[in-house]
């Protein structure tokens, strides 16, 4: 299993894809491993070379105690993508990683060929604050099948709550979320939750100048659409696309759409 020194931590990627291709960095959210990004990475790794890591916090990866930040987390990566030589990369970023990603294009600059930044923000409102708070506290108290259903709850549209084919997978995967090989300790959780909260660089972002796709559910109750929106309005060169009824989860509730627009977007970018 590959795993590098980087800013401090022991770091877990996977690589998948043509090693000739033009790399691409996939970033991924809170509570979750890099592994949840299968359902496109088996897509995207016709096109790119994919590195996938596990974010501090969360699967193979270290997970040291105290409060991590969006900076810190980016610094992560600039350091896994020094040890794989890479000068430069495609950088996609999901929820968290959205934010994570915004800080390697700050922090980096020139690590970062193009960004695709879904359901992301730039700052938190209390009610967002209080939602990644309440995350920590039902991971505190809930076993894994109850904290599997707070999630789905919050990332999944009505309309695949109306589906009886999603709603039966749903429900096998949370009977399914005690079987996890390496679970999310607490201490993870309350790290990544602090720099979900403490991630706040509106006023930064116009200083990034990379082709930028910002893409999520126009019913998102997570990460709301005024969110995606701040962000398109203040990045110089960010476009926006936003899927009918879908949520926060509307890249598995759209995975075949998303596959190809995002792969096309990069390709063009």
């Amino acid at each position: 299993m590959p795993f590098v020194q980087t800013n401090g931590i022991k770091f877990y990627y996977e690589e998948r894809g043509l090693s000739s291709a033009t790399p691409l960095l996939m970033i991924m959210g809170i509570t979750a491993a890099g592994a949840v990004w299968e359902p496109h990475t088996s897509y995207f790794e016709k096109y790119f070379r994919c590195i996938i890591g596990d974010n501090r916090g969360v699967g193979l990866t270290d997970k040291p105690d105290g409060e991590y930040s969006t900076a810190m987390m980016a610094d992560d990566y600039a350091g896994l993508l020094d040890e794989l030589q890479i000068e430069n990369a495609y950088v996609i970023g999901c929820s968290m990683g959205s934010t994570i990603a915004q800080q390697l294009a700050i922090r980096h600059p020139n690590k970062v060929k193009s960004l695709v930044l879904m359901c992301p923000w730039a700052r938190c409102d209390n009610a967002a604050k209080g939602i990644f708070q309440h995350i920590v506290n039902c991971k505190a108290k809930f076993n894994p099948e109850e904290f599997s259903l707070y999630i789905q709850l919050l990332i999944f549209s009505k309309a695949s709550w109306d589906d009886a084919k999603v709603v039966a997978e749903l429900e096998e995967g949370r009977k399914n979320a005690h079987l996890e090989p390496n679970p999310q300790p607490l201490h993870g959780l309350k790290g990544q939750a602090s720099a979900c909260i403490n991630h706040s660089v509106l006023e930064e972002l116009n200083s990034v100048l990379q082709p930028t796709f910002v893409i999520g559910g126009k019913e998102d109750i997570f990460t709301p659409v005024w969110m995606a929106n701040e962000i398109t309005a203040t990045m110089p060169n960010a476009e926006l696309f936003l899927y009918e009824k879908a949520g926060h989860a509307f890249h598995f509730e759209n995975v075949e759409d998303f596959n190809t627009r995002v792969t096309a977007w990069f390709l063009s970018h």
